[in-house]
Parts: structure tokens; C-alpha cells; sequence
């Protein structure tokens, strides 16, 4: 029988812990044990219980105002013992600002207002939430999908980042460095020169796997159901496309999105969006995707992931996309949100090694693999001061190589406060990377400051680039007008330049009618995931305008 995770709340006001031990086993009782106890003391010896038993934990719910042990302090020695589990307070509103600074200060959750009656309107949704981002990362005694591989190798890279995107559980054994993960990998009958080799629970292998074959054995590639026309195809399923999957599949539009990697784009490697409304403690972007992909299948969308869109073309009022499979599905309205990429650089020593400790992008899953080495990492923006942050838990030292004379220019004060507090960032101004070393992996950089000329080595197990931002569009041809950059114009930047309608185009009409752009690829957009999930939406408005006139 499953051992059921617990929530473990705590009041020393007996009527008000056993009212709310009596609304979470109503609501919880069938997958949560609720455990209670009358003071911060009490709570923190049967978390220590609870711990060395191997007990897993989901929620602490703890009152500010008690005696001893205040709610604040119970929360942050409870996140010790289980840092994975959630945190919220139960609080007075005169301490509704402390709240707030605990949040920011202790890392808690949330917090709630008493009296939180009725709990169907002001608990459980909260708890909800909670607890569905709990189990998102709660990694149970594994019995899952393992991978057999080499750190250093790109293949390995690639599909171990694609499974931590697609929040699949696995285990990693590297045979290069790891004896019992090779004698383990010859006794499946496979040497070193076939992983990586994927091994699920069931026993079934994979050798020499790649993403499309894992993704198929695990269903998360699939042929869209023999509906070969859609009202509506969705080109990427970044912070963009999910939004306009949500809004257009729950306006009963059939809808089609078409990812080439994972769900969440650019967006979905984050490690924490602490800026985006409605969540004040903040949010992966993995938990941001994982919600949006939810959503929009809840509404009828589909999704298909990986798969590439290799071409598309025009036939009258049809729109007809080309799958590097073969696959082609037609609509009536397209709407482009395939993102961007980071720029590659042309350095010496740099292509070798991609793969091999060089990285464009910051994946999750390079964050463990990292502990207690040196690892650096370009750009000034947004997702780079994310990454320090989130990397900085592992390293030994993160290294962030910025060109530019500050971080303030290009990245939110919020990153930039929080990065003067990491004793282990490093940030170096006016620098840029002009070599890579190594002998099949990364072992060091050559770093020259762009004002002096002066050159130093780094020592770095790890490069990850987080510069510029090149949009992913070759695949459109001369269907619509881009810009020099290949972004794709829109509204007023394509009317009268071959517009061949009466009407003006659409705010975020691209060159062809019924073609819309909207995220990061559309020319002119603010590069944030609010803009993008803002832009996703109101498309849709505007697909309805096109559709109702054809």
C-alpha cells in the first residue's frame, strides 16, 4: 500500500487547529495523512520524526502569532528537514506584512488570512495549487525510466535535457566514470557504443535513443488523431502558443500546436519567474508550462511534441504546414509563436565542445551535475541572472561574463539585488569569452576584457550562453515579410506592402492574411513571458475577426 504524504499543520489555539485539521481531511483526507500539533516546538520534533522515518511531507501550514516558536521560524527550521515540501502561513491581517517578508526573506509559499472560511472559496484553491506543484517535483523511491550514457556526450545531453523539460522522471548512470553503471549496461547486453540506452520500468531498452524514440515509447509524440484540418494551427508552444491554445481551444476553436522540443520554450528553462502576476513567491517556468499545457488540453487542444515544422505554403484560404515526417495538416489561420534561439558564438575551441560542457541555453538538468565545480555563464538578461541564481545552489562558483558596463541595463532589479547577495557569483563586466579548451570536455576559457584587451583563464567545467536572440523562422520561406533579423512584421509594418485586402492588417497580422505572429518571433515585441502569454491571447480575438469573414 502507497505511503500517503503528509500535511502537517500547526495552531496553538485548539479550536482553530482542530477547525482546520478538520477542513483539510475533509478535502485531503483520502491522499494526505493530516498531521496536527499545538506549537511550533511540537511541530518541529514531529517533522523530525517525520523525517527520519523517511516520511515524505507535501504542505506545512503553520500559524504565525504562537508562543516559542513563532509560524516564521517553524516554516524555515521545517525547510531544513524537507526542502521540497510547501510552506504557507496562516496569519492575522495586521501581520499580513510580515507575511509578505517571509516570503521574500524564508522562501515561504503563501500565506493565508484567517478566518479562511468558507474553504471552498479561500483554502483549498490555494492548497490546491500548492500541493499539484509539490507532486510535480516530488520524486517518489524510484522505479522508473533510467538512462545509461556519458555526461561529456552531446547525445546524452540532449536527451536527458529533454526529458527534465518534459518533467520525466529519470535516473542517470554515467558508464564513462560509474563501473557498476557499465558492468549494469554490458548484463542489459549493450556496450558503451550504443548509449545512450534508455531502460523503463517494464524492462524494455532503447538503445542509442534519441528524443523521437523515447518520446514515442512514452505516448508524448503522437499523430493529431486523424484531423488532418484544424481553424486554427499554433507554431510553437512557448509562453505564446499555450496562451493562444487555452484561448482559442476554449473558444471552440479546433486548435493544433506544434512543438519542436518541449512545452514552454525559452521560458520553460527557467528556474524561478518571480515577476509574473499573480504569484508572489514566484514560479518555474517548467511549473509555468506544465500548468498552461494542462489548461489548454483540459479545453480540447492538441499537442504535438517533438515535431518540427519544416515548411508551409498557401493554397486560396488554406494554410498548409509541412512536419520534417511528412505529416501536413491544413488550416484557415496560422499563428507563428516558434520564439527565438540564443546566438551561437564564433569563438576558437567553441564548436568542438557543444555538447561537451558548452551549452546554448541553461537546462535544469545540468544544475546537479555541476556540484562543487567551476561553471560560467554569458548574457545579461533576464534568463542568464536566473540561471547564476539557480546554478549558484550547486557550483562552486558561478562565473557570469557580461560585455556590457552593467547588469541594470538589460536584467530585472529584482535579479540583480539578488545576485549581489550570492557570495559564490561572480560577475565580470566589459568581458567576453574568447576561447574554449579542452580534451573532450570543458576545462577551461580564455576570457579578454573588451576595453584593456587583457586576457585571463578561467577554469570552468561548465559554459552555458544566454545572448542575443535569433528567431527560429527559416521554415516560413517567403510566405510572409521578416525583418533583417528574420522576425516576422506585423500590423502596420506590412500595410500596403503587397497587403492584399481592403481592410488594414491586424494588429498582429503578418504579410499573408490570415498568418499571425505573437511572442519573442513577432518584430517589435517586448521579450518577456507576460508580454508573450498577452500577445498568445489577444491573437485569438483577431483569428476570430479573419475566420468570421472568409
Amino acid at each position: 500500500m502507497a505511503i500517503k504524504p503528509v500535511i502537517l499543520t500547526v495552531d496553538d489555539d485548539p479550536e482553530v487547529l482542530a477547525a482546520i485539521a478538520r477542513d483539510l481531511r475533509s478535502e485531503y483526507g483520502k491522499d494526505y495523512r493530516i498531521v496536527r500539533a499545538t506549537s511550533g516546538n511540537e511541530a518541529l520534533e514531529a517533522a523530525r520524526k517525520l523525517a527520519a522515518q523517511e516520511q515524505p511531507v507535501a504542505l506545512f501550514l503553520a500559524d504565525q502569532r504562537m508562543p516559542g516558536l513563532s509560524g516564521i521560524d517553524f516554516l524555515s527550521e521545517a525547510a531544513s528537514l524537507f526542502p521540497g515540501s510547501k510552506r504557507a502561513l496562516l496569519t492575522a491581517y495586521a501581520d499580513t506584512d510580515a507575511a509578505i517578508a517571509a516570503i521574500n526573506r524564508s522562501h515561504i509559499d503563501y500565506y493565508l488570512l484567517k478566518p479562511w472560511s468558507p474553504p471552498e472559496e479561500c483554502l483549498y484553491p490555494v492548497l490546491d495549487d500548492l500541493l499539484e506543484d509539490w507532486r510535480a517535483e516530488y520524486r517518489p523511491p524510484f522505479e522508473g525510466l533510467r538512462v545509461y550514457g556519458v555526461r561529456w556526450s552531446p547525445e546524452s545531453y540532449e536527451l536527458r535535457d529533454f526529458l527534465a523539460r518534459n518533467q520525466v522522471p529519470y535516473q542517470f548512470h554515467d558508464v564513462q566514470v560509474d563501473a557498476e553503471a557499465r558492468r549494469k549496461l554490458e548484463d542489459l547486453g549493450h556496450g558503451a557504443g550504443c548509449v545512450p540506452v534508455v531502460v523503463f520500468a517494464d524492462g524494455e531498452k532503447i538503445p542509442r535513443a534519441n528524443r523521437q524514440t523515447v518520446s514515442a515509447r512514452l505516448g508524448l509524440s503522437k499523430d493529431a488523431g486523424g484531423k488532418p484540418f484544424y481553424d486554427l494551427i499554433v507554431v510553437g508552444a512557448g509562453p505564446a502558443g499555450l496562451a493562444a491554445a487555452v484561448y482559442g481551444a476554449s473558444e471552440g476553436l479546433r486548435t493544433l500546436v506544434i512543438e519542436s522540443d518541449a512545452p514552454g520554450g525559452q521560458a520553460g528553462t527557467s528556474s524561478r519567474i518571480e515577476n509574473y502576476l499573480g504569484f508572489p513567491s514566484g514560479l518555474s517556468g517548467q511549473d509555468l508550462s506544465r500548468r498552461a499545457v494542462v489548461q489548454a488540453r483540459r479545453f480540447g487542444a492538441e499537442i504535438l511534441s517533438p515535431h518540427e515544422v519544416t515548411a508551409v505554403r498557401a493554397e486560396g484560404n488554406y494554410r498548409i504546414v509541412r512536419l520534417g515526417d511528412g505529416q501536413e495538416f491544413v488550416c484557415h489561420a496560422l499563428l507563428v509563436c516558434c520564439g527565438v534561439q540564443y546566438r551561437k558564438l564564433d569563438k576558437p575551441g567553441i564548436e568542438p565542445l557543444i555538447g561537451r560542457g558548452i551549452y546554448y541555453g541553461a537546462s535544469l538538468a545540468e544544475a546537479r551535475p555541476c556540484s562543487n565545480e567551476p561553471v560560467a555563464m554569458v548574457g545579461a538578461g533576464n534568463s542568464a541572472g536566473q540561471a547564476a541564481i539557480y546554478f549558484a545552489r550547486f557550483a562552486k562558483t558561478v562565473t557570469l561574463i557580461v560585455r556590457g558596463d552593467s547588469l541594470e541595463k538589460s536584467m530585472s532589479q529584482y535579479l540583480v539585488d539578488q545576485i549581489a547577495g550570492v557570495d559564490n557569483i561572480h560577475v565580470k563586466l566589459h568581458t567576453e569569452v574568447a576561447a574554449a579548451h579542452g580534451e573532450g570536455r570543458l576545462e577551461r576559457l580564455t576570457l579578454v576584457n573588451n576595453q584593456t584587451q587583457a586576457t585571463e583563464d578561467l577554469d570552468s567545467a561548465g559554459l552555458f550562453v544566454l545572448i542575443g536572440a535569433a528567431p527560429r523562422t527559416e521554415w516560413l520561406g517567403d510566405l510572409v515579410r521578416r525583418d533583417g533579423r528574420g522576425f516576422v512584421e506585423t500590423g502596420s509594418a506590412v500595410a500596403g506592402k503587397g497587403w492584399t485586402l481592403d481592410r488594414p492588417p491586424f494588429l498582429l497580422e503578418a504579410s499573408l492574411p490570415g498568418v499571425f505572429a505573437a511572442g519573442d518571433v513577432r518584430a517589435g515585441s517586448v521579450k518577456r513571458v507576460a508580454s508573450g502569454v498577452g500577445e498568445g491571447s489577444v491573437a485569438i480575438s483577431f483569428v476570430h475577426q479573419y475566420l468570421a469573414a472568409l
